[in-house]
């Protein structure tokens, strides 16, 4: 068969429509990684290390009637700096660089945005633990404007004034504080700083989602407290709650959207073992494995069992690490997340929860089904008790 080879080459070369079908393929090879190349670049340009990025907002420049925004504030150097394990932290991963620049002073830049969802999630946080201190961290430089706004908070343009209302709603409680966080500084120091350095984070096909699963373990590790997902509502305090617990989502997984870590003994242990799984295990390809992933794995081992019932039956069987059955967190798994979208389901639904801490919504399920503000669903009824501002500053829908 080797043999044949060069004659088998031969004969391709001067077949023409061949020929013409192995260049196309290369070209769609090459223009495949070119723009996966450039995706990459532009994602990490919200993420990257620059002074540069926060020299150029240090003071407000005009032009005409704009002005250069400026960036949030650093979280690792500006007070009030996080209480460790009396603080509740959401972080947010998104990139709001406009992909064509335009005739603006702020095109250039990753503009601070909240959906009246996520702030509903951070405001029912603030609202029923007010002697906590809420961290809403941005990763990578984050602007806001000036504006006129008595939290001096806006959002990211006058084209986008509509997330004005819905930034001042959440900022209107004292115990809520916005943060910007670089992801090297961030990491220096901690077991996970050389990993970072390799670059296999931003190789991931979900980088957004990957680098949130790294943020909550690192901050975990920093600073114990709480970590939420930002498509919750909270119901209730979990002030009292001790330390160092988890929720399982289903009879195999426990699920990484609400973790509570003590930020010294063994709750900082733990957080330190999920940054070791995360390192060793990660997988840019596999969307669960390097979140719900780390702290199944990492349970399993202090619980020295995969059997996510005698976790939940022998709390002492994991030596003190509490998991917290689906009713606590997830009792509407992601396979129901329209039970919450359905007027007919209210009433059910609202029993369902009724013993939850919080809920879950699945955002990356339902942030497409708009619900009418002051429409009988299970989900407005919650945003309408557990985050009244943000919800009536959504507008019309919520």
């Amino acid at each position: 068969m080797l043999l044949r080879l060069p004659l088998l080459l031969a004969r391709f070369l001067h077949n023409g429509r061949l020929r013409m079908l192995f260049l196309g393929l290369i070209l769609l090879l090459l223009v495949g990684i070119l723009l996966t190349y450039r995706w990459q670049t532009n994602v990490q340009l919200c993420f990257i290390e620059s002074e540069q990025a926060e020299s150029a907002s240090s003071g407000p420049l005009a032009d005409g009637n704009a002005q250069i925004p400026r960036i949030l504030e650093d979280v690792l150097s500006t007070e009030p700096m996080p209480i460790p394990g009396r603080s509740i932290f959401f972080h947010e991963t998104s990139c709001h660089r406009p992909k064509r620049k335009r005739q603006r002073p702020d095109s250039q830049y990753n503009m601070l945005q909240l959906t009246a969802r996520q702030a509903c999630a951070i405001e029912s946080a603030a609202l029923h633990n007010p002697n906590f201190q809420v961290f809403v961290l941005f990763a990578g430089p984050t602007y806001r404007h000036y504006g006129n706004s008595s939290s001096s908070s806006a959002s990211g343009s006058s084209g986008n004034q509509r997330h004005q209302p819905i930034i001042d709603a959440i900022l209107s409680y004292k115990n809520v504080h916005l943060r910007q966080l670089n992801l090297w500084r961030y990491a220096a120091g901690t077991p996970i700083e050389e990993w970072l350095k390799d670059g296999r984070l931003f190789r991931s096909s979900y980088l957004f989602s990957h680098i949130s699963d790294f943020l909550r373990f690192l901050t975990l590790y920093r600073y114990g407290g709480i970590y939420l997902d930002m498509d919750v509502v909270m119901l209730r305090s979990m002030e009292d709650v001790p330390p160092n617990y988890t929720g399982a989502e289903s009879n195999t997984h426990l699920a990484a959207g609400v973790m509570s870590l003590a930020p010294t003994g063994f709750g900082h242990e733990i957080a330190e073992a999920c940054l070791q799984d995360f390192q060793k295990n990660f997988d840019g390809s596999d969307w669960g494995n390097n979140g719900p992933g780390v702290i199944t794995r990492v349970a399993q081992k202090i619980c020295d069992t995969k059997d996510i019932a005698l976790m939940l039956e022998d709390r002492k069987r994991c030596l003190g690490f509490k998991v917290f059955d689906r009713n606590a967190f997830y009792a509407v798994p992601w396979k129901h997340w329209r039970h919450f979208f359905e007027p007919q389901l209210l009433e059910q639904t609202l029993a369902h929860t009724k013993d939850s801490f919080l809920v879950h919504v699945w955002n990356k399920h339902s942030k497409q089904l708009a619900i009418k503000v002051g429409s009988s669903t299970a989900y407005g009824k919650y945003a309408e008790q557990h985050c009244p501002r943000a919800y009536a500053a959504a507008g019309d829908y919520f």
